[in-house]
C-alpha cells in the first residue's frame, strides 16, 4: 500500500461520519476548507466550555457526552434549529459535543466534498501552557502543497480569545497538536516528561498508551472504542511495566505506517485496555 492508496481511503466514508439523509445538505455547502471549519463550529458547543458563551449545564438538559454518528448528530442539529447547516446557531441551540465530535463532523464534511481526512487523537498545546492536553482534531490532505495539514474546528472566536490564539486554526503550525505517537516518541526520547500529557488530573504515560490505542483505531476508522471508558482505569494501572512500553512502541510504529500507507487491511496488536478483565 502507498500513499495514493491512502489518500482513496480516507476519501471514503467509515460507519460513523456517513452522513446519511444529510448528504444533500452537504453538498450545498461551500467547498473551502476554512469555510467548513468556520460552519461546524456554528453547529456544536463543547460540554466542558458553557461559561464561555455564559452558559451552564442547566441550559442543556438531557445531553449526553457520547459520541454519536455524524448522520444522528446531524439530525439532532436541526431538532435544534432548522436553519441550513451554513448558517450558523445562536450558542444555546447548538448541540453539545466534546473535541472529537467536531473533529469527527469537519472529517465528514470534508470526505463528503471528495477530500481525504481523518479524525485524530492525540495532545494540544495552546490550551495550558506547559501542558499537552487529551485532543482530538481533524487531518486531511493539501493536495496543492501535497501534505496532509490538521484543522481543530473546536477553537472559534471565544476560544481563540481566550486562549490567546492567533494562528490558522485551519492548518494548525507544527508542534501545536501532537499525535499521540508523535507524542509517545517525544517521551521515549526524554525530550517531554509523561507526566505533561494528559486529561485534566489523569496524566502520564499510561494516558499516552491510551491515545496510542485511540488514534490507530481512528486510522482505522473506529473513531470510537473500549479505551474511551479510560476514566475506568484505577490508580493501580496507572504505571506501565516494560512489556507495556513494548507494546506502546509497537503501536507507535503501527500508527506510523498507516498515517504514511493507509491501514493495514487487518488491524492487529490493538489490545483489550489493561483495566478490563479479559474477555471470556
Amino acid at each position: 500500500m502507498n500513499n495514493d492508496t491512502a489518500i482513496t481511503y480516507y476519501r471514503r466514508h467509515g460507519s460513523l461520519t456517513d452522513p446519511g439523509a444529510h448528504a444533500a445538505r452537504i453538498a450545498a455547502l461551500p467547498d473551502d476548507v476554512p469555510t467548513l471549519v468556520d460552519i461546524v463550529r456554528g453547529l456544536l458547543i463543547h460540554g466542558d466550555w458553557f461559561g464561555l458563551y455564559g452558559l451552564t449545564e442547566a441550559d442543556f438538559p438531557g445531553t449526553t457526552r457520547d459520541t454519536r454518528p455524524i448522520a444522528a448528530r446531524l439530525d439532532a442539529v436541526l431538532a435544534l434549529d432548522a436553519a441550513p447547516f451554513g448558517q450558523s446557531r445562536p450558542p444555546r441551540r447548538r448541540s453539545v459535543a466534546t473535541c472529537r465530535d467536531y473533529a469527527l463532523m469537519l472529517t465528514a464534511f470534508l470526505r463528503a466534498k471528495g477530500i481525504p481526512a481523518r479524525v485524530r487523537c492525540g495532545f494540544a498545546a495552546y490550551f495550558e501552557n506547559g501542558r499537552l492536553e487529551d485532543h482530538w482534531i481533524c487531518e486531511y490532505w493539501r493536495a496543492d502543497e501535497a501534505r496532509w495539514a490538521m484543522a481543530d474546528a473546536q477553537l472559534d472566536a471565544e476560544h481563540r480569545a481566550r486562549l490567546s490564539i492567533g494562528f490558522d486554526t485551519a492548518d494548525l503550525p507544527a508542534g501545536s497538536f501532537l499525535t499521540a505517537a508523535a507524542a509517545w516518541r517525544q517521551y521515549r526520547q526524554g525530550k517531554i516528561a509523561a507526566e505533561n500529557f494528559g486529561h485534566g488530573t489523569a496524566a502520564g504515560a499510561w494516558f499516552l498508551h491510551v491515545n496510542l490505542a485511540r488514534d490507530l483505531l481512528a486510522l482505522h476508522k473506529q473513531e470510537t472504542s473500549l479505551w474511551d471508558r479510560w476514566r475506568e482505569a484505577p490508580t493501580e494501572h496507572h504505571t506501565l511495566d516494560a512489556d507495556a512500553l513494548h507494546q506502546g512502541d509497537a503501536l507507535a510504529i503501527q500508527i506510523a505506517a498507516s498515517e504514511q500507507n493507509g491501514p493495514a487491511a487487518v488491524l492487529s496488536g490493538v489490545p483489550q485496555p489493561f483495566w478490563l478483565d479479559p474477555a471470556p
